[in-house]
């Protein structure tokens, strides 16, 4: 850690072990208004020293695609199994590039925040671990880039935005949804005024992972399906619940206010648990759980009264949805099954469709849209973000989800139990920002000055990449 740096945390208050609580975090720093992460530009980096946590599900796609990126350097990995980090070394041998520092073990992740000076951690490992990283890497004098929730509970995700403030350390959600290209183009017409103002709109997170959850090779020591044991509601509500947030200007001009979240029973996990038991002893373990229920339903209305439905099932036999409804006074858009917009009864032919895809495609998706398509991460969509968001860094721009975007989405995980144990009562949503969603703006669908970081050759052509789920 260079001098300026460890300076800067020493005056902070933020290298001394009194310092490291929540508590000294806010007796110190938060007796003064706090300081607003919505718009902040960092200081540029020209090289972005980038460490990834977790090389599980979804951690070797990110070494993948971020490898790709010129101007982000990976020169850390990190996983509590050593054969994985020296699995997701050969993805950048494979290129060309130098290996990263190896770390590994329980406790590997923090040793590596000691050890090095990085610019950016990016975590991809269980969920509740997520809060705690990205906690400590802020800490540490980096940014942190965590997959989604940002966190299981409303007093963990205070503490990732009032650390991200004190530190003045960007901290994002990695919801890669936001970039879809549906998702952008829709999102760039609500801003263009063709919607006319939104009144209603619906996400979802419809995803058959029944056997994928039970799966012994799946899911590092079962975790997944054990948060479907521990927390009975909606576990997984960004993919649907950001894009339509941005669209509706949560947190830059209105404010999810209050939820209702109502559960049906499990019909299917632990019939499945008993199953697998009946066969393999090593299934007993999950025979008489209480599992969350199959199907979540999560009613959200605003500050300026209008409303949010997200689902969430994982569990029933039926197609992949993210839903991603949007209803305002001129129009009407969803994507699946089929992607359909209309100004009326009638939705418009494809042709027509076609046309206002090209038009409204925003600038984005016009820039880096077929190369991320080629690299790939969900059709283009994970490269998008991850490109992104090195560019932002690499010029000091702000970043497209902000802390308080990642915390008010994630909140919805414990808020949406709470309602479900209470027999589907309201429960009020924190407000992260403090009041400044009334003067927040929305975030530049333009390249705002960026747009300098290129992309090196796709060389590799054979992929030792674990395919991920999300």
């Amino acid at each position: 850690m260079n001098n300026s740096r460890r300076d800067f945390l020493k005056k902070a208050g933020l290298l001394s072990s009194a310092a490291i609580t929540l508590p000294a975090l806010q007796n110190e720093v938060f007796a003064s208004p706090n300081f607003n992460m919505a718009g902040f530009a960092a200081p540029k980096i020209d090289k972005v020293k980038v460490a990834i946590i977790g090389l599980g599900q979804r951690g070797p796609g990110a070494v993948d695609r971020i490898s790709y990126i010129e101007g982000a350097d990976i020169v850390a990995l990190c996983d509590r199994h050593p054969e994985r980090v020296t699995k997701a070394q050969s993805i950048l041998t494979r290129k060309g590039l130098k290996e990263a520092t190896a770390y590994s073990g329980e406790d590997g992740w923090k040793t590596m925040l000691k050890n090095e000076e990085l610019d950016l951690v990016y975590i991809c490992t269980p969920w509740e671990y997520h809060a705690p990283m990205a906690i400590e890497a802020m800490k540490s004098g980096a940014h942190a880039a965590t997959e989604v929730p940002m966190g299981l509970t409303v007093s963990e995700i205070w503490e990732v935005v009032k650390t991200s403030e004190a530190t003045k350390k960007h901290c994002m959600m990695l919801e890669n949804c936001n970039y879809g290209d549906f998702e952008m183009i829709t999102l760039n017409m609500v801003r263009q005024g063709l919607f006319g103002e939104l009144i209603h709109a619906e996400g979802a997170y419809i995803h058959d992972l029944l056997d994928l959850n039970f799966s012994k090779t799946g899911y590092d020591r079962m975790w997944r399906l054990r948060e479907n044991i521990k927390m009975n509601g909606n576990l997984y509500p960004t993919h649907g619940l950001g894009p339509i947030a941005h669209c509706m200007n949560i947190n830059c001009g209105d404010k999810m206010n209050h939820l209702v979240a109502m559960q049906s029973n499990d019909f299917m996990m632990g019939d499945h648990a008993r199953q697998l038991a009946s066969t393999d002893a090593f299934y007993n373990e999950f025979v008489g759980k209480r599992f969350r229920g199959n199907m979540d339903i999560t009613l959200i209305k605003t500050e300026k009264g209008k409303t949010m439905m997200i689902q969430h099932d994982v569990t029933s036999p039926r197609p992949y949805s993210r839903i991603h409804l949007l209803s305002g006074t001129k129009a009407y858009a969803q994507k699946y099954p089929k992607e359909t917009i209309a100004f009326g009864h009638e939705a418009v032919k494809d042709a027509e469709l076609q046309k206002l895809f090209d038009k409204y495609a925003p600038e984005l998706i016009k820039f880096i849209g077929q190369q991320a398509k080629q690299v790939g991460g969900h059709g283009g969509m994970d490269f998008i973000m991850d490109w992104r968001l090195i560019d932002c860094l690499r010029n000091g721009l702000p970043l497209d989800q902000t802390v308080y975007d990642g915390a008010s989405w994630s909140a919805v995980v414990p808020l949406s139990v709470q309602s479900v144990a209470k027999n589907s009562r309201t429960v009020d949503i924190p407000d992260f920002t403090r009041g400044n969603w009334k003067t927040n703006k929305p975030h530049d669908l333009t390249l705002n000055g960026g747009g300098n970081t290129k992309i090196r050759p796709k060389v590799d052509t054979k992929k030792d990449v674990q395919l991920n789920v999300q």
